[in-house]
């Protein structure tokens, strides 16, 4: 994880300060994925603290960041990528939570650069992270099983991304139906916590409505359908700074 603001679990707390999260759940999500985290702790807010970060990293197989990709004058992630000679993909999506997000390769390694935003980190783990993993580990089926739930609510935006809703999904009947888990912004963690599914809002969709037919990604819970992923064919090296 980049940035000044940033304290590590066993560093000293206050208000000026914000708990290094992303660091371990982007770890733990790697080890859900079958992956071994490989922290590198905090790089702060200078160029150079980044680069060093980023070098170690390489080590790994592939480099996972979280922070430091939007457009603050201490967001350097792009300048030092490009510094190390990477070859970037994109660095925004249209997505909500996580625009602001970065691919590339740097000396063919994979770099990811994920948003800072607890949820946004998330989210957009498991939509590129997650996948790249499992491709890489030697799976055939890298995505996460999707069914067609019923929302259970009203929802509305623009239609200018792709929403991924967190979401609470129960089986009534035999029917799949869905909820948000209330509060949608990207700096609440608890939404992330409290969700079994993501619900996917195509970037054409302005509006929801009760009744209305979603596609639900599945991360956890009973209301999984019964069918298994592959194995893995081995664990690979991510680093997470």
């Amino acid at each position: 994880s980049t940035g000044d603001e940033l304290a590590d679990l066993d560093e000293p707390y206050s208000d000026e300060k914000i708990i290094n999260s992303n660091s371990y759940g982007i770890a733990a999500a790697v080890q859900e994925a079958g992956g071994i985290p490989l922290l590198l702790g905090i790089a702060r807010d200078t160029p150079a603290a980044l680069k060093e970060k980023i070098s170690q990293g390489l080590n790994a197989d592939m480099l996972v960041l979280s922070g430091g990709v939007s457009m603050g004058d201490y967001d350097f992630t792009k300048a030092v990528f490009l510094e190390l000679g990477a070859e970037m993909n994109f660095w925004k999506l249209a997505i909500r939570p996580g625009q602001p997000v970065a691919f590339g390769k740097i000396h063919n390694k994979l770099a990811f650069g994920l948003p800072g935003n607890p949820v946004s980190s998330m989210v957009t783990f498991e939509q590129l992270v997650r996948p790249a993993l499992l491709k890489m580990s030697g799976c055939r089926s890298y995505g996460r099983p999707v069914v067609q739930a019923v929302f259970q609510e009203t929802f509305s935006k623009r239609t200018d991304r792709r929403h991924f809703l967190r979401g609470i999904l129960t089986r009534e009947d035999g029917i799949f139906k869905v909820r948000t888990t209330g509060d949608q912004g990207s700096g609440i963690l608890t939404s992330m916590v409290k969700a079994n599914c993501l619900i996917d809002v195509p970037v054409t969709v302005e509006r929801l409505k009760p009744g209305d037919h979603v596609a639900v990604q599945l991360l956890s819970g009973e209301a999984w359908p019964a069918t298994a992923e592959p194995a893995h064919a081995g664990p690979h090296h991510l680093s997470c700074c």
